[in-house]
């Protein structure tokens, strides 16, 4: 039976909190909303490659 180790569950520090928050607002926020301005362009830009271009 192998030996499962205890998973460890100290509370975060402060600063640790802090650097979480700044990556997630300063980093993932934004390329996220990229990724997803992009991908719809990239949507709408396979779409109309099939359907044309609007009004036609």
């Amino acid at each position: 039976m192998p030996i499962i180790p205890k998973p460890s569950t100290a509370p975060s520090t402060r600063s640790e909190e802090l650097r979480s928050f700044i990556f997630l607002s300063v980093v993932m926020a934004p390329v996220l909303a990229v990724l997803t301005v992009a991908g719809y362009g990239f949507v709408v830009w396979i779409y109309q490659m099939f359907a044309g271009p609007p009004g036609s």
